[in-house]
């Protein structure tokens, strides 16, 4: 098998019986890296060294990652404008954080017969956040709410 060393200089073609004996001198461990070759390949390392790097760059890439969540904001249809305002800079801190936004707007009773309104009001405010996130799933009636997703525009 192909031996390579800790500072991965190459030892040669050796016995398994050598390669052992090598690693067993430098007091490391002999690990098959490349099984499958012709020959296969061995690196005398520090193998509890080597998965302890692993994991740390495995913790390190995690806590990295960003989980994009969604964030529900409430509408009815009967919301005047200066609390539209108010929810629609809500919508935004959402979407500026890289959070998906659902808009879900209820209606009450006799308010079913305003639901069109109500898909306009959405489609109003996925007009006034489109510099921010783009409409991913259009409004549409589930039961006695109406739902709509906008999800974030991806970062250059």
């Amino acid at each position: 098998m192909r031996v390579i060393d800790e500072g991965g200089e190459q030892l040669g073609v050796l016995p398994l019986a050598a390669a052992l004996k090598t690693a067993e001198d430098k007091g490391l461990d002999l690990v098959m890296v490349s099984p499958n070759a012709r020959p296969p390949v061995c690196k005398v390392m520090d193998y509890g060294k080597y998965k302890y790097e692993q994991s740390k760059k495995a913790n390190l890439a995690r806590k990295k990652q960003h989980v994009v969540q969604v964030k529900e904001v409430k509408l009815r249809a009967s919301t005047d404008q200066h609390d539209l305002e108010v929810k629609m800079k809500r919508a935004r801190k959402f979407l500026e954080e890289g959070n998906k936004v659902k808009l879900s707007m209820r209606f009450r009773g006799r308010e079913m017969v305003y639901a069109a309104r109500g898909a306009e009001q959405l489609r109003q405010v996925a007009e006034q956040l489109k510099d921010l996130g783009k409409v991913e799933n259009q409004p549409n009636l589930e039961g006695r709410q109406m739902v709509m997703v906008i999800g974030p525009l991806k970062k250059k």
